[in-house]
């Protein structure tokens, strides 16, 4: 009994590290041009700010339906940002005012009419693997 205790008095800081898989279904893509580009916060500081992401990726686009999977994630609470990058510049392209002129879309939330919402509002609690889907 006491070799157990030890054993799992070790395996406990490994348990409340648990790493998560994030699937990511991202719809409404309306082209196979370019890529599907994610952006991970994981905090609300900076939310939407460039220097601010804690992780980032993206995939071919596919018309329609976009899935892209993120591994390792520690448990927390997170916000996704997506945009599709048609043109496969690596950046959001924007009007003068700064309105993006390519389809994007959040965890949980969608933009509003005077601008993006914010990280409360697009945020999830990731304890265990999880999908989301993100609408563009």
């Amino acid at each position: 009994m006491i070799k157990f205790l030890r054993y799992l008095l070790l395996l406990l800081p490994c348990l409340a590290m648990a790493q998560n898989e994030l699937t990511i279904e991202v719809q409404g893509v309306q082209s196979s041009k370019g890529k599907i580009n994610i952006a991970v916060y994981n905090h609300a500081e900076g939310f939407l700010k460039f220097e601010a992401v804690y992780l980032s990726d993206s995939a071919l686009a596919t018309a329609g339906q976009t899935q892209l999977k993120i591994n390792n994630l520690p448990s927390g609470e997170y916000a996704l940002a997506v945009f599709h990058d048609e043109n496969d510049n690596n950046i959001l392209d924007t009007n003068w005012l700064g309105i993006p002129k390519e389809p994007v879309g959040f965890s949980n939330s969608r933009m509003k009419t005077f601008g993006p919402p914010s990280f409360k509002e697009c945020s999830f609690k990731l304890n265990s693997n999880k999908a989301i889907k993100v609408f563009l």
